[in-house]
């Protein structure tokens, strides 16, 4: 019986379907292992193949753990909300929900296609008012909460109301945008308008001024993964930095929790690192500097300070070093920074301006990756607290607001950064460590001996010197002698920032926020959820506010605690409801939770099924979201266990990052000509040095093994409808590259097409030979015969050929040899299964299959074991011969082979033959045979004559299980 893939295939999807094959429920009585693919976004293009390579690869695991027994939890669902969904609902009008929607109903038919074993009774879709719910829920959550550092854990905001309330500020240690002081009577004292406005201080979900990524033509802000070399990365706008009032996640609160769970998780080093570096620890000190413009400032009394009339105050700084203070030459502002309007004197204003006006236009991503020096004098001055030297306070853009406090103390002779900036504009260099050479390049200077600290004849408070001490002794001495003499204070910092949490788009979850007074208030927990209203047009108003300012009825009544017209609005009773939405972050960071229990209405998860599901056992997706996504999952999850939501403090146990599957492009040749009346000339590759030539793509579909389809190719595109062609041997050979998988390069292949012509299961075990899991490779159609003859071969182990129904399958005894073919291949897949090496499982089916080919072996029970081994690779000619052999039920419900060692003992082993290291011939001996008995066999051998003849044997080197090699002079 021939092997009919597209009927098969269709047959069992649509009985798995039927059967709910893959539904999963709580089962005590089974351990439970919970896979998960990172949420995907429903784009109007589909699936290529490089998409379903993560979803293959953790279909594999998930279907392997339920062989093993498991009760495996795989559901899907879409991330729907989205910027391309807006953006085409304001080129057509078209609302996004059914772009969406029409999306969402193309991946799954591609996806349904290619036999994944999801859950689909628990999809979910962000965009539904039934899940943006708990979305909601969580965000009032935080702001109900806020971060106790002393316990280090989120805590109810009416814990501080109390704490307030009792002694005021006194002994209070939490997260905060700013340092507050006040009493009891204080705090009593306040209006309400005024202790909320306090609150938000702490609130873990709050209001703020931040520097964002302004897009004007997209009307929103930007995350920094948006924005590419200053424009949008969706339409490539302009993008400029701006100061907005947004609602932000104190997830810098939960920095030092993030980085001690990245110690408890099974994930690469690789990904550890970047989170480490997103999330950037740093122990050091905060120190006073007096600043002052050049009019009038007070000498300390016996300083070196210099005697210049000025405005004067004083700022804070971050080192992480302080002890290199004796080598600060300049001080240098963030453009952002609050003091650069203080500082920037009258004579520098015109170029400060110029220069903010330039970094407007970059984003914090830029300013960190390029290394170009660029800066602006403010024309004030700074005096070291150690030496009373005067120190010019520049701004650049090298250094963030958002780190620190936005203005740094710079050592040019020990930091890369600094030296740049001072080579650049011309700035003294201090070396400080005893034979630094500072001539080309900064002086790393973690060990060594201090010297110029301080430098001769300069005086110091107290006499304070570092000179002769090594490294480690100055890190010391200095902390003590800031802290001690109040120059300031030890502090851990965090380069991780607040998440900005607002968007002024249309498409997104809306805030369930209304506004009395200018303060922020949440909807009732009750009335959730507050439902994203219809508008006219998907773009900002013309008077510059979001999409949703176009809503008629988006007015919160609190008497009635419903949304009404705006026309009603009082500020009494019916007030005006946030216009903002959330980001797109939002729905994809507790996603895993709402899968455990999609259908409960009355909670985010219920706390059965959280302590049956607990957490992801597997998280499949792509290293691009080592730092956003994985950053606001890990924070979100612990905020809700904090809560008592999720009974894990980390979400994800183990991580893996599938690698990329690039398109292998195909090139035409063009002969170029000034005359295009005449018909367009394409010559073959291996003709096309002989002409003067232009390569252009040409789509992948109408190549095969580099052969172009020349009649194709006249009717693909009008231009080419009377080409000509320069063949070679009567065909068209094409070039090939490997790039980027892309449209625009005509090399994007659909999962369809190569379903339709080889079948889901060579698809699925195609990509997982293609190599490993986590490694970039090229797609080559050219290869994927191989996966599809294999498939052919197993399948003729069952039926006779040529013989329409004829089975093949015996009860004969099988061989040592078949025995010890399949339970090489259960060891072997088993092992690879687990360490996600399914490309050299995939070959070792191969090899099985043909062994068994060539032993002739027709054993029910051995092919019956293949069977459930190729299932989670191929799972419906899996099923297809599961029923073939007899079974009921299906295969999914098999149980997992394991190996026999007694089958995997070699009797025999083949050795290569070689002559002064050229290998000649190869034997088998008994796997026990002694060395000095193989050198004896070799020696007599026939076919070693013709080298040992008139030679003589300087020595035999025997590897064992390897190789003899006779050594000959």
């Amino acid at each position: 019986m021939d092997y009919n893939f597209s009927e098969i295939e269709k047959r069992w999807q649509q009985a798995w379907a039927a059967n709910r094959t893959y539904k999963v429920t709580e089962d005590k009585s089974k351990k439970k292992f919970y896979v998960l693919n990172m949420f995907p976004y429903p784009s109007g293009a589909g699936l290529h193949v490089g998409h379903p390579l993560g979803y293959i690869a953790s279909d594999i695991y998930a279907r392997f753990k339920r062989l093993q027994g498991y009760n495996v939890l795989n559901p899907m669902g879409y991330d729907a909300y989205g910027l391309p969904a807006e953006q085409y609902a304001i080129q057509t009008g078209q609302h996004p929900a059914l772009t969406t929607e029409t999306n969402i109903n193309r991946y799954r038919e591609q996806l349904d296609k290619i036999g994944f074993s999801f859950d689909w009774d628990r999809e979910v879709r962000t965009c539904e008012p039934g899940y943006y719910h708990w979305t909601q829920w969580a965000f009032e959550k935080m702001f109900d909460s806020f971060f106790c550092n002393e316990c280090g854990q989120a805590r109810p905001i009416a814990d501080l109301v109390r704490h307030f309330e009792a002694v005021g500020t006194e002994g209070v240690d939490a997260a905060e945008t700013e340092s507050l002081h006040f009493t009891a009577e204080e705090w009593k004292a306040m209006s309400e308008h005024e202790q909320q406005k306090v609150l938000m201080n702490y609130r873990i979900a709050y209001l703020g001024e931040t520097m964002v990524n302004w897009c004007p033509a997209l009307g929103t802000v930007l995350a920094n993964d948006e924005v590419v070399n200053g424009v949008s990365e969706r339409g490539g706008y302009p993008v400029v930095q701006k100061k907005m009032q947004q609602w932000c996640l104190r997830t810098s609160a939960y920095a030092q929790r993030l980085l001690d769970g990245l110690e408890t998780i099974n994930w690469t080093d690789s990904i550890k690192e970047t989170q480490r570096n997103w999330i950037g620890r740093s122990e050091g000190t905060e120190m006073e500097f007096r600043y002052f413009t050049p009019n009038s400032a007070p000498k300390r009394e016996g300083s070196n300070e210099p005697n210049m009339p000025g405005t004067e105050d004083h700022f804070t700084i971050f080192t992480t070093r302080a002890d290199t203070i004796f080598g600060v030459t300049f001080m240098v502002l963030a453009p952002e920074s609050e003091l650069v309007e203080k500082l920037t004197t009258p004579e520098q204003k015109a170029e400060v301006a110029e220069y903010l006006a330039y970094v407007k236009k970059r984003t914090e991503l830029d300013r960190m990756s390029d290394r170009k020096v660029t800066g602006v004098f403010s024309g004030s001055y700074a005096l070291n607290p150690f030496t009373g030297d005067k120190l010019p306070i520049w701004i650049s853009e090298y250094v963030l607001a958002g780190y620190g406090t936005g203005a740094i103390m710079a050592v040019p002779a020990h930091d890369s950064r600094d030296y740049a900036f001072a080579k650049h504009f011309n700035l003294p260099i201090i070396p400080l460590i005893e034979g630094a050479d500072v001539s080309e390049e900064s002086f790393d200077a973690k060990e060594g001996i201090v010297m110029n600290s301080p430098r001769e004849g300069v005086k110091t408070p107290d006499g304070f010197s570092l000179n002769g001490k090594t490294v480690k002794e100055a890190i010391a001495a200095t902390k003590e002698f800031v802290t001690k003499h109040g120059l300031g204070r030890v502090k851990v910092n965090y380069r991780l920032r607040d998440a900005i949490f607002s968007r002024q788009r249309y498409w997104g979850e809306p805030f369930p926020v209304y506004y009395k007074d200018g303060l922020p208030y949440m909807v009732p927990e009750a009335c959730l959820p507050l439902e994203l209203p219809e508008i006219d047009k998907y773009e900002p108003t013309e008077t510059g506010e979001p999409p949703l300012g176009r809503a008629k009825k988006w007015a919160w009544d609190e008497a009635k605690k419903q949304v009404v017209d705006k026309a009603l609005i009082d500020n009494k009773t019916v007030f005006p409801l946030e216009l903002n939405t959330m980001p797109g972050f939002a729905g994809s960071s507790a996603y895993y939770l709402r899968y455990m229990d999609p259908h409960n209405a009355h909670a985010l998860v219920g706390k059965a099924a959280d302590e049956y599901w607990q957490n992801v056992d597997l998280y499949v997706g792509g290293t691009e979201h080592a730092t956003g996504h994985l950053i606001y999952s890990r924070f979100w999850n612990k905020f809700l266990f904090d809560c008592g939501v999720s009974c894990k403090d980390e979400p994800f146990e183990k991580l893996i990052n599938q690698g990329m599957i690039q398109g292998r492009s195909n090139f035409v040749y063009r002969v170029n000509s000034d005359d295009h009346s005449k018909a367009p000339v394409f010559v073959s590759k291996g003709l096309k040095d002989q002409y003067d030539t232009t390569p252009i793509h040409v789509w992948v579909n109408l190549v095969k093994n580099d052969i172009l389809d020349t009649e194709a190719f006249k009717q693909w595109r009008p231009e080419y409808n009377n080409a000509e062609f320069v063949l070679e041997d009567g065909k068209y050979v094409c070039g090939w590259a490997i790039e980027k998988m892309s449209k625009s390069m005509y090399n994007v292949v659909n999962p369809d097409d190569i379903i339709k012509e080889y079948g889901a299961d060579t698809l699925r075990l195609y990509e997982m030979f293609l190599g490993p899991v986590e490694a970039a490779k090229p797609w080559d159609t050219n290869g994927i015969d191989g996966c599809h003859r294999f498939l052919k071969k197993f399948w003729n182990l069952f039926w006779e050929r040529g013989n329409e129904n004829k089975l093949i399958i015996d009860d004969v005894e099988p061989s040592n040899e078949s025995l010890k073919s399949v339970h090489r291949l259960i060891k072997k897949v088993s092992e690879d299964i687990e360490r996600f090496s399914y490309n050299t499982s995939v070959s070792a089916f191969m090899i099985a299959v043909n062994e068994l080919g060539q032993q002739k072996c027709h054993n029910r029970r051995l092919l019956q074991t293949m069977v459930v081994l190729l299932a989670p690779f191929a799972p419906h000619i899996a099923e297809e011969l599961w029923h073939v052999l007899g079974n009921k039920g299906t295969v999914c419900d098999a149980e997992w082979p394991s190996f026999d060692a007694e089958y995997l003992v070699e009797n025999d082993v083949q050795l290569t033959i070689s002559f002064n290291g050229k290998a000649r011939y190869q034997k088998t001996f008994a796997a026990d045979t002694d060395n000095a008995t193989i050198e004896k066999e070799v020696k007599a051998d026939e076919r070693s004559l013709k080298y040992l003849e008139g030679k003589q044997i300087v020595k035999v080197i025997i590897v064992p299980k390897k190789i003899v090699n006779i050594v000959v002079k």
